[in-house]
């Protein structure tokens, strides 16, 4: 995986830190805490400032997809340059304090999704995402896959696909995940979300899924979690926020950005046919609704 465009090695790097090793994870985070710090060092003075040998340092940048120290530290400083001077400091920012008036709160929610949605735009793999809404587009059933809050966003975009014409269903519970998957066959698509990408019985769906045929697409933060091993696409949600209560709006927000995104590729590539099933639909619900 390399990083190529400014602005995506911080995100990469917050995405990342659940598959480094103990080493690494301490270079990624202290990257985190002080970029500006270490983006102006020679090699030999970030190695020392992190306690680490050179060579380890070079492969870290390796892992980030450079071909060494130099090539990351002309885009670092770069990326670092392009920054709002008030960006590195919002990760500080989001924690809701004790006296923290309502309006208070307000503003760094807001302040939360928009770095979340920026940080999922530098994220994803836009490449593979015009890919599974190549596959979407000619899929005989499209099913979603998802426990807890991702669930829930699962069952909102089965609402918005179903509205403009796929066939489409989504699952929360693990049996019905587990059989719903054996049951699928090439032509079918499943998608699977997961913030940790660690949950085990959407991991274990999309497995079944997979042997059975299906095409299977992974929702998830964290590079190299265990839920890329099963997936065929994987579309990277950003939200590397630490503590705040706010987790689970930032979470939710980007894996719906994700799933709006594929949404809107999909009506732009067959207009008129989503124009007419979504007519058909809003009429059918208008018209019960109104008895």
């Amino acid at each position: 995986m390399a990083v190529r465009q400014y602005g995506k090695i911080l995100d990469t790097i917050g995405a990342l830190q659940n598959s480094l090793t103990k080493t690494e994870r301490r270079i990624a985070k202290q990257l985190l805490a002080t970029p500006h710090v270490l983006a102006n060092s020679s090699l030999g003075k970030i190695a020392k400032s992190l306690k680490v040998g050179e060579a380890t340092f070079i492969r870290f940048c390796r892992t980030l997809g450079f071909k060494g120290f130099s090539d990351f530290r002309l885009e670092f400083a770069i990326e670092l340059a392009t920054l709002n001077d008030d960006e590195p400091l919002a990760l500080l920012e989001t924690d809701i304090g004790p006296d923290d008036s309502s309006r208070k709160i307000a503003s760094k929610l807001q302040m939360v999704i928009n770095r979340v949605v920026s940080e999922t735009v530098n994220l994803i793999d836009f490449k593979a995402l015009e890919r599974v809404v190549r596959e979407m587009r000619h899929a005989k059933r499209i099913f979603l896959f998802g426990v807890g809050s991702s669930g829930i966003v699962a069952e909102g975009a089965k609402n918005k696909l179903m509205r403009i014409g796929f066939q489409v269903d989504a699952e929360n519970n693990n049996h019905f995940m587990y059989m719903q998957a054996a049951l699928m066959s090439k032509g079918d698509v499943v998608i699977g979300i997961s913030h940790s990408g660690c949950a085990p019985e959407t991991i274990k769906a999309l497995e079944i899924a997979q042997k059975a045929g299906a095409v299977t697409v992974a929702i998830t933060h964290n590079l190299r979690s265990p839920i890329t091993k099963v997936a065929n696409f994987v579309l990277n949600n950003g939200n590397r926020q630490g503590q705040l209560q706010g987790d689970s709006v930032g979470t939710q927000i980007t894996q719906l950005f994700v799933l709006d995104l594929i949404y809107a590729l999909l009506v732009q590539a067959e207009e008129e046919k989503a124009m007419i099933s979504k007519t058909k639909t809003v009429d059918v619900v208008s018209h019960h609704r109104n008895k």
